[in-house]
């Protein structure tokens, strides 16, 4: 799937608090591995995640592989709403 960065950076701000959290504990991974998804590179403290940015506009295109966390963010950022 691909998605502009700004667009991903977005959604992760309209998560509910606690969201990431929640979406980490639902899939057995770690808090920074969620946020390095939305576009943190602390991988000291949590997996790389399977992307790829393109330069562009609107921060550039992000290819991503596996949209579970994506698909769950736009979950929760719905039954907030």
């Amino acid at each position: 799937m691909n998605i502009t960065f700004n667009e991903l950076r977005d959604i992760k701000h309209n998560l509910p608090t606690g969201s990431v959290k929640r979406i980490a504990e639902k899939l057995g991974i770690e808090e920074q591995t969620v946020r390095n998804y939305f576009g943190a590179n602390k991988f000291g403290d949590g997996d790389i995640v399977e992307k790829h940015v393109q330069p562009g506009p609107e921060g550039g295109i992000v290819t991503l592989k596996d949209t579970t966390i994506l698909d769950l963010a736009k979950k929760m950022i719905e039954e907030n709403q």
